[in-house]
């Protein structure tokens, strides 16, 4: 395999040229450009990627956190955020922490040790002081981690306003509404508040059922919808992430009650999964895409030395109605 010492010996030049040329690191005139060029392609020679990130301090890799990919939410995300970095140079590991307690802080660490470049975290699982102690790269999506670290998130409030909406208009009376884990320090809260303060002023009875702190998988989904309906039937109107809500959707229909005749669903991220079911899902869609990409803007941004204090970037929602709350 010819290596860098063959090539400056072909294209009759000193190794350091090769050298500057490969690291953009001085100036190389065009003619010797060209025949540098000419020498690695004859030698089919392949420049040392790691080295020459090494040679730079930089690995050329992100690390994205996400609780679990199989959710469809953090997929959908990934799948954005791979095709950024990638047209900005840059590869991505995908840690999913899902199935170890001590994970984040592992790739955390993989940080401090510039094994990756950045880290753009979605994982809800350690305090906000293990961030603090990390004065590297960091975008967090949808948490707060501290006044270093930007944000990435999408109005709750508003997506809150038109849930609530959306079902009292549609003449909901008695309201499911599945609330995230109040444990974490998150903007997505905003969406409970405002969902709960909009029926409270309506008069709408709302039966409140809080799940567990960082579970997100179909398993817990299905375990919580089975205590749900072993505790009541009693509602018309139903508020829940994607997965949860056409799962409870079905355990609905299972149980002989028309959707949306008898009850009414809206859905909240708008995944795709949301139109892979029947009847669609009405949903509050949050733009996944421009989540990943400010994302990686900003992470990017970091990494090239620029520096964050209070940074909140908050992207707008809107409903996309299907057919689980109008007939």
């Amino acid at each position: 395999m010819a290596g860098i010492k063959d090539v400056a010996k072909r294209a009759n030049v000193g190794v350091g040229t090769v050298s500057r040329m490969l690291n953009n690191s001085g100036y190389v005139a065009d003619a010797t450009r060209k025949k540098i060029e000419v020498a690695m392609k004859e030698l089919n020679y392949t420049p040392n990627e790691l080295a020459r990130n090494l040679y730079h301090k930089r690995t050329g890799i992100i690390a994205v956190l996400v609780p679990n990919v199989l959710n469809p939410f953090f997929a959908e995300f990934i799948d954005y955020a791979e095709a950024d970095l990638y047209e900005a140079g840059f590869k991505m590991m995908v840690c999913n922490t899902a199935q170890e307690s001590n994970a984040e802080l592992e790739y955390l660490d993989m940080l401090n040790r510039h094994i990756v470049d950045g880290v753009i975290t979605g994982v809800h699982s350690l305090d906000v002081e293990e961030y603090e102690n990390v004065n590297k790269p960091i975008v967090a999506l949808d948490r707060y981690l501290g006044s270093h670290i930007p944000v990435v998130a999408v109005n709750h409030r508003e997506g809150g306003r038109l849930a609530a909406e959306t079902l009292i208009q549609n003449g909901c009376r008695k309201i499911l509404h599945f609330r995230g884990a109040e444990i974490v320090n998150s903007p997505y809260h905003e969406r409970h508040i405002e969902f709960e303060r909009i029926m409270k002023e309506h008069h709408v009875d709302t039966y409140t059922y809080d799940m567990k702190w960082n579970r997100m998988d179909l398993a817990y989904y299905k375990e919580v919808v089975q205590d749900v309906f072993s505790k009541t039937e009693d509602f018309d109107g139903v508020f829940a992430v994607d997965a949860l809500a056409i799962e409870c959707m079905n355990e609905t229909i299972r149980r002989h009650r028309k959707v949306p005749r008898d009850v009414k669903f809206v859905a909240y991220d708008g995944t795709f999964i949301t139109d892979l079911v029947e009847p669609k899902m009405t949903a509050v869609v949050q733009p996944i895409e421009g989540l990943a990409r400010e994302s990686v803007r900003l992470l990017i941004n970091k990494i090239n030395g620029k520096e964050y204090r209070d940074k909140v970037v908050l992207l707008g929602v809107k409903l996309r109605e299907g057919n689980t709350t109008v007939q």
